[in-house]
């Protein structure tokens, strides 16, 4: 299945669409967060991805201990401070946007609430991101949809009843193009529970184009995924990770980002498609395969032996299979040690094969031009 977002196609015969999720990368500085626009559009990703929400709009300032997240990257945060310290606010989305639109990179956002679509939807965002803490969020996913926009949704924890509800309320509500990105919600996520080989499963059992959200550290999980079949490619990216933002420690600096979008689209450049025709790249090669050469002077009027003839390179002369045949035949001509074996050589050819491009090494290479 293939999508479009802002006029680039997504889908299997596409070079994988690189989304760079800014999140709270910008560190608090709308002046950052341009400057991690320009960097992702010189990496070569396809766009930014903004988060749109407030520490309002994401739950209430509480110390109960429901509120206060105890372990991993966060440990010790109340949510109302995380959010607040990680928030993009809303009054920076028109500025970021048209400063995206002036450097020709795409740039759209995930919602985390109806008034963020309504934002989003106010300065023309071309698709939605809805994050997989998000998923379970039916109302949230059918007001995003009915705008009709691509959607992209994460996966991260959901199961397969859950996922089903989301793609479902979305398309109900009006979504037609839908990604599905496999996610592990897990902040780096442990690269041997990536497992990646789930991510064509969801594009079988739910008819979507499918991508990933990427939290493993570096590259190598994005390049494997793309080849199972990833159209999507969501990395989070950061201008220094010694700046320790919010999502600074899973994030891809600059040269990291030049690096995945380069080496996953070398990936799906390598798939090619299943064919027994060869690639043009070995034409040449086929004069260093074997064939049969005489290693002797031999008059006109010999017969052959197999101590004249030997299975050596080039490719020039006649293929190895016909070793046996040629063994037992009248030489027509005279022959010198280093001459190609040909069918036309010998008194007694086969039938049909004088000048037969069918028994020549050279029809090999000229037959498909």
């Amino acid at each position: 299945m293939t999508i479009s977002i802002n006029g680039r196609p997504i889908g299997p015969d596409h070079p994988p669409y690189i989304l760079a999720e800014l999140s709270a990368n910008h560190n608090g500085s709308l002046e950052r967060a341009l400057e991690t626009i320009d960097a992702a559009m010189h990496c070569g990703a396809d766009a930014v991805k903004l988060q749109t929400y407030t520490a309002d709009t994401m739950t209430i300032d509480c110390d109960a201990p429901d509120f206060v997240i105890q372990g991993g990257l966060w440990d010790g945060f109340k949510l109302y401070d995380l959010y607040q310290w990680a928030q993009t606010p809303f009054e920076w989305h028109q500025a970021m946007f048209e400063h995206a639109r002036k450097r020709g990179i795409t740039v759209f956002s995930t919602p985390f609430d109806e008034s963020a679509v309504d934002l989003l939807e106010s300065i023309h965002a071309p698709a939605y991101k809805i994050a997989s803490f998000e998923m379970l969020d039916l109302p949230l996913i059918r007001y995003a949809a009915s705008t009709g926009k691509p959607m992209i949704m994460s996966t991260g924890m959901a199961n397969e009843m859950e996922i089903e509800e989301a793609v479902t309320a979305a398309r109900e509500a009006g979504c037609k193009d839908l990604v599905l990105l496999h996610c592990i919600s897990s902040y780096p996520a442990p690269m041997e529970q990536a497992n990646l080989r789930q991510m064509p499963e969801l594009a079988r059992r739910f008819g979507a184009t499918p991508g990933l959200s990427d939290h493993t550290m570096g590259a190598t999980a994005s390049i494997a995924a793309v080849a199972l079949g990833a159209c999507l490619i969501e990395k989070h990216f950061t201008l220094s990770r010694a700046d320790k933002g919010p999502d600074s420690e899973f994030s891809l600096e600059p040269a990291e980002l030049t690096r995945l979008c380069t080496d996953t689209r070398d990936a799906w450049s390598a798939l090619g498609r299943a064919s027994y025709e060869r690639q043009p790249a070995e034409a040449a090669m086929k004069t260093f395969r074997r064939s049969v050469y005489f290693v002797r002077d031999l008059p006109a009027g010999t017969v052959v032996e197999a101590k004249d003839i030997r299975r050596i390179r080039p490719g020039m002369g006649l293929p190895p299979k016909y070793f046996d045949q040629i063994v037992g035949r009248r030489l027509k001509v005279a022959v010198s040690r280093g001459n190609a074996t040909k069918w036309e050589l010998f008194e007694n050819q086969p039938q049909g094969t004088s000048n037969n491009p069918m028994f020549s090494v050279s029809f090999s290479t000229n037959r498909r031009k």
